[in-house]
């Protein structure tokens, strides 16, 4: 192994980050599944990119808050490691591209000096919990949902039940009605309430974008704040167990609650509750360390241009609740910016504000906390750095994924096309920089990173293939998604596709029909008001592809011909055993059982011994070549292979060894017995693989 170590105080963090770079090098050394491998270095925020023998690194950081230190910090970071670009996602995280692999445990190590994490950015774990940008300062909201969104991030870091799920599951927050943390798109979405001097949320389920995009479902119409702990830890547990694991595309819990129904999935949620530790988790809300804004002189500023310094108040500066305080947003095109504007940002915030920025869906920057006094030296300091543009959430800021930059599942350029959507808003319907009810989004696939389906109007990177075989990059234009707050909302109708330079000509026919005939209305409501086809007459002369020109077969920002190329991951090429592996990782799980109860940590150390459990159980199951999609379908398979036929002998059904899980509560009784069980059962399934081996010594071998 390597000899790589860190300076990292809390031992927890440096383990994991030794782990990697001890994962790395068995990797390279062709000892490790590639299957596997990838599954770790994801859940350590390592995604591969288009771009052969790099990758992406995904920083997560949670509801988007990020402090003067830790934007210094990431600055350094990319500076060292990869190119000097931030890039700003949709789900408040930033990303950063072109980095060497052996070089993400020391970037890792570097970043935890100021509390920043790439754990579980990525892969198919709790990914960032997201909330509301203007949490703490909104005039309208119920309270802060800071510090519980914080809570929830800190209780699932790391936690077992939620390490190695069917897919990635995404928690949001909001902090009023208005829903600015789009709940319904999330497979647990909070919005705050209060209910006779209470606070609580109203709680949504199983909702998701992506291809197949799905509305969420109404949990709980209100839910005591102390309970959103263990309610999710329960719907976890549940997804875990239940959830697609052997077709991608149907893994997503939204997939899980639509076959069984919400009633059914609740009941199985509740029947969890015994297993939980913790039946009420209190949010200590003072506990929570918010940024304190600073008390400076007002420093004297000239506005050279007062013109353009009142369109910018009017589009970039928000209210805040406390008095005598603004927030001010940044538009950053395409989510984009370098690290030597964000160290003077992060020091201007520092000096003049409270210490921090907090990240958006939209991609942008938001400055909380300024002082009205000092409106107009902050707009001469953010004009000096070029982040003084008009239009903030208004239509002109347009939201795009990097499609073809860097995604390895990108078709056709987002960027390109939103760069040229841009322009046109600006130059031809200027009416719309002071806009926020039409809202622009675009996706260069389908799996809705830009979240083009939710958008008014949305565009999806497609090709098309002409009569002569020949390729075209393209768009899909979708059309009347809308958020309608409260944890309601539309999703786009897919209307028409059209080769990807007519975008910026369906853009203008929309907009222009829209000015001509709405009489008011919003453009969502004037959207539903007309109909599908009524736009799709509109615009389907544009997707005639009988007489293109050589430009329709140059996608947006390149100068080649277009080639539809969707990357493909790294492929170690190796052989592995792959039921030995699975073997090795039972090991590794009891090792971690018993740690977690050596730290008295007990409904940790069970969880582990039931993943030890299953995932012998699922190692035996592909010996005999059975397919395997669910943790339950795992149990119910083994019990009916091994133990019916008496296989296997183990006193019990494996069902009832393993599910004592569920009716047990986690004491450190039942933790040292159920650890027992998980070492007995593997040695005992190792015992049975050995002798089929003698017998059969190519069997299971990949």
């Amino acid at each position: 192994m390597q000899s790589f170590r860190t300076e990292i105080e809390n031992p927890v963090v440096e383990n994991d980050i030794i782990e990697l770079a001890n994962k790395i090098e068995l990797f390279h050394k062709e000892k490790i599944d590639e299957e596997k491998f990838r599954s770790l270095r994801l859940a350590r925020g390592v995604y591969g990119q288009r771009q052969e023998g790099v990758q992406m690194i995904r920083i997560k950081l949670p509801y988007g808050k990020v402090l003067s230190k830790q934007l210094r910090r990431i600055a350094d970071v990319s500076d060292e490691y990869s190119r000097g670009r931030l890039h700003i996602t949709t789900r408040q995280d930033i990303q950063i591209h072109h980095v060497s692999l052996d070089r993400t445990p020391e970037l890792w190590a570097e970043l935890e000096k100021d509390d920043v994490t790439l754990r579980e950015a990525c892969g198919n774990v709790v990914r960032n919990v997201t909330a509301s940008e203007t949490a703490g300062i909104d005039v309208n909201e119920s309270f802060d949902v800071s510090p519980y969104a914080d809570a929830v991030f800190r209780f699932f870091l790391r936690n077992p039940i939620c390490q190695e799920m069917g897919r990635k599951f995404k928690v949001s927050f909001s902090a009023s009605d208005e829903d600015t943390g789009l709940s319904y798109i999330h497979d647990l979405g909070f919005i705050a309430k209060i209910e006779n001097e209470v606070r609580g949320f109203k709680v949504m389920l199983a909702g998701g974008l992506g291809s197949r995009p799905i509305h969420a479902e109404e949990l709980y119409s209100f839910l005591p704040s102390d309970k959103i702990i263990p309610l999710m830890e329960g719907v976890l547990r549940v997804f875990d167990r239940y959830g697609e694991r052997k077709s991608r595309a149907k893994a997503r819990m939204k997939f899980l609650v639509k076959d069984i129904g919400v009633a059914a999935f609740k009941e199985l949620v509740e029947a969890e509750q015994d297993a939980i530790e913790f039946k009420s988790v209190p949010i200590l809300v003072d506990k929570y360390q918010a940024s304190i804004p600073v008390t400076v002189k007002v420093p004297r500023v000239i506005i050279k241009d007062k013109k353009a310094f009142d369109i910018w108040r009017s589009t970039n500066v928000i209210p805040q609740k406390q008095k005598g305080y603004v927030a001010i947003g940044i538009k950053v095109l395409l989510g984009d910016f370098y690290t030597d504007k964000a160290r003077l940002l992060a020091n201007l915030v520092e000096k003049y504000a409270a210490g921090e920025i907090r990240l958006s869906l939209r991609q942008n920057i938001l400055i909380p906390f300024v002082k009205e006094k000092l409106l107009k030296f902050f707009y001469t300091e953010l004009e000096k750095l070029d982040f003084v543009e008009a239009g903030y959430n208004k239509t002109v800021d347009i939201t795009a994924c990097p499609g073809t930059d860097t995604c390895n599942l990108g078709i056709a350029s987002s960027t390109g096309i939103a760069k040229e959507l841009e322009r046109v808003i600006k130059t031809e319907y200027p009416q719309y920089l002071e806009n926020k009810d039409l809202v622009i989004k675009i996706s260069g696939c389908m799996n809705a990173c830009g979240q083009h389906n939710m958008a008014n109007i949305g565009f999806q990177g497609m090709s098309i293939r002409t009569p002569e075989n020949f390729v075209v990059p393209a768009v899909q234009v979708l059309l009347g998604g809308g958020n309608l707050g409260n944890g309601k909302g539309h999703f786009a109708d897919k209307v028409v596709k059209v080769p990807s330079k007519k975008g910026p000509e369906a853009l203008r026919r929309i907009l222009n029909d829209y000015e001509a005939n709405a009489e008011g209305k919003t453009f969502l409501n004037y959207y539903l008001a007309q109909g599908k086809m009524y736009f799709y007459k509109l615009l389907t002369d544009l997707s005639d592809i009988t007489s293109l020109s050589q430009n329709d077969f140059i996608d947006w920002g390149e100068a080649e011909k277009y080639k539809k190329e969707i990357g493909i991951g790294e492929c170690a090429g190796v052989v592995i055993d792959l039921i030995a592996t699975l073997f090795l990782e039972s090991e590794e799980k009891i090792e971690n059982a018993k740690v977690s109860f050596d730290n008295e940590v007990y409904s940790d150390s069970i969880y582990h011994a039931y993943s030890s459990l299953v995932n012998s159980a699922k190692a035996m199951l592909l010996s005999e070549n059975k397919q395997t999609n669910t943790q339950a379908g795992i149990i119910k398979q083994f019990d009916e292979v091994f133990v019916s036929s008496k296989k296997i002998v183990l006193g019990t059904p494996f069902s009832e060894l393993i599910y004592q899980i569920k009716v047990h509560t986690p004491t450190r009784e039942f933790a040292v017995n159920y650890i027992t069980s998980a070492t007995r059962f593997l040695d005992k399934v190792k015992v049975y693989r050995k002798n089929d081996l003698l017998l059969i010594p190519t069997k299971g071998i990949f």
